[in-house]
């Protein structure tokens, strides 16, 4: 009977979710603004990852589906870029607004469909509000800087310029954050935007577009500013990346996916922002304030299920507090609630399906064959019948181990000692991937050192605060095979732009530059 009654609160909620965003169990997988359509009879079937229950059928775009957005979407750039840029970001605001009015049922939605608990999806969802302020302001600050001109009655200015329709490619972990990163300065850069969502959350890029939709409608804008296509990479996928009227392309996935993505749009000579794999390390030093650091690397390890591109991976501990950390964390471990994410006790969600649960258990038989030791967790559960709950693990290796190399898209956490900070700093740039990093230490030295070009190697450096988390006010991104990418904020905005140098003659006389001499 509890079973039952659960199950039943859960289609309650469910059915909520759905009345308040526009969703219903059958759908199309096409828009650029109007009606949803689609014409493949190619089905996506989406899945609870907590009950393994089927939320919804979407028919997928086709080729044909694709070209007609495309189609529209270019169009609609026409318009677009002509809007001045504060008119744009008033746009923006209102998007931002419609999004605070949904923020609760997107964020459940969040929950439902990826798997993270109820506060991170609305903390996803905050990140969205948050991008859209910060776009609103920059629409009115979007410069370039007057130079100096070598030649008389000369000015040389730089103007950057809208650059056309972006791609959009995210990944299932932040299923509404990362577009709306990407979106919110594409709109007031004056580009449009086409987003291939991940095939994992098709419902979060359904919704979003529901509430975009609505603000454009209402200020009577053209269809094809916001567009979605959910299809399969085969077809969809390939056909972004390879077209040649779409001029940049922001993909977030996989560093195997990248370098396709990478290799496709650069040979086009096209641009991509590329974020891809972490591999993300904090180290403890003997001279931190170990409480702040249990709880970074706590939230760090576990916060999403090990599903984020900055979750914690790695711990380099000072080998003089290393057993007095590691038991702490321990305790912490045992203390996660796993289950349902929509429920307010829950701490840690599900995988987000059985995929990421294999690969979970193959990083952890591979560890051991390494030469690592679980020291807590490292087992599969099913406290709601399905086969995507696994408990948080963390193992003993060495930084070497093929392994710790490589990133695990899990709560799976590797610890390791260190004796001076020199070696430290050696372990934690020893892997492939540069994205987010974090010291714990009270020595200036070391901070200092951490955050200099003989510290961390990567796009993300934090003293004192954890890997996971990054505001929406700096450039987010990595080095290595993280993919060089930054998105969101300081002039991340750059990107989605084409940069224009001009040279104004106002003083009559032609003069050439350098001195050069040209006379008939």
């Amino acid at each position: 009977m509890a079973a039952k009654k659960k199950q039943s609160k859960g289609t309650n909620e469910k059915n909520r979710i759905f009345r308040a965003l526009g969703l219903k169990a059958r759908l199309k997988g096409a828009n650029c603004g109007g009606e949803w359509f689609a014409g493949s009879g190619d089905h996506l079937e989406t899945f609870s990852p907590t009950t393994g229950e089927s939320l919804a059928r979407i028919e997928q775009a086709s080729a044909a589906d694709y070209a007609k957005v495309m189609k529209q979407a270019k169009k609609a750039f026409i318009a677009w870029r002509a809007l001045p840029a504060p008119k744009r970001g008033e746009i923006v605001r209102q998007v931002g607004l419609a999004l605070r009015e949904k923020k609760d049922m997107l964020g459940a939605l969040v929950s439902l469909e990826m798997g993270k608990i109820r506060t991170e999806g609305l903390g996803e969802v905050q990140e969205m509000i948050d991008i859209c302020d910060f776009a609103v302001g920059l629409s009115r600050t979007l410069s370039g800087p007057t130079l100096q001109s070598e030649r008389p009655k000369h000015r040389m200015m730089e103007q950057w310029h809208p650059l056309g329709v972006v791609g959009v490619i995210s990944a299932f972990n932040f299923p509404v954050a990362v577009w709306a990163w990407n979106t919110a300065l594409a709109w007031v850069c004056g580009d449009v935007a086409l987003w291939k969502p991940s095939s994992k959350t098709p419902l979060c890029a359904i919704a979003c577009q529901n509430i975009v939709n609505e603000v454009f409608r209402a200020n009577g804008l053209p269809e094809g500013i916001s567009c979605v296509t959910i299809g399969r990479g085969s077809t969809v996928g390939e056909l972004l990346i390879n077209d040649h009227d779409i001029p940049l392309i922001s993909a977030t996935g996989s560093t195997r996916m990248g370098q396709r993505i990478g290799g496709v749009v650069g040979a086009r000579l096209g641009r991509s922002i590329l974020e891809l794999g972490g591999n993300n390390a904090i180290i403890i030093s003997d001279k931190a304030d170990l409480t702040g650091a249990l709880a970074s690397a706590f939230f760090g390890a576990v916060g999403t299920a090990g599903q984020r591109c900055t979750s914690t991976r790695r711990l380099i501990i000072q080998e003089k507090v290393y057993d007095t950390f590691v038991k702490k964390l321990i305790a912490n471990y045992k203390r996660v609630q796993i289950g349902d994410p929509l429920d307010p006790g829950t701490l840690m969600g599900p995988l987000i399906d059985e995929g990421a649960v294999a690969d979970y258990e193959k990083a952890i038989a591979a560890a051991k064959k390494q030469g690592g030791k679980v020291l807590y967790g490292g087992k599969v559960l099913k406290p709601f019948g399905a086969a995507t709950f696994v408990q948080p693990t963390i193992i003993a290796i060495e930084n070497k181990a093929e392994i710790v190399q490589n990133e695990t898209f899990a709560p799976v956490l590797y610890v390791m000692k260190y004796k001076t900070f020199d070696q430290a700093l050696k372990m934690h740039n020893d892997v492939p991937q540069g994205l987010s990093s974090a010291v714990y230490t009270d020595s200036m030295a070391e901070s200092e050192a951490f955050t200099s070009y003989l510290g961390s190697d990567c796009g993300l450096a934090n003293v004192n605060i954890g890997t996971s988390g990054a505001e929406i006010g700096g450039a987010f991104g990595g080095e290595k095979e993280t993919g060089g990418g930054r998105e969101s904020g300081s002039d991340s905005w750059k990107a989605y732009m084409r940069r224009q140098t001009n040279t104004i003659n106002w003083g009559g006389e032609v003069h050439l530059a350098q001195g050069v001499e040209f006379k008939a």
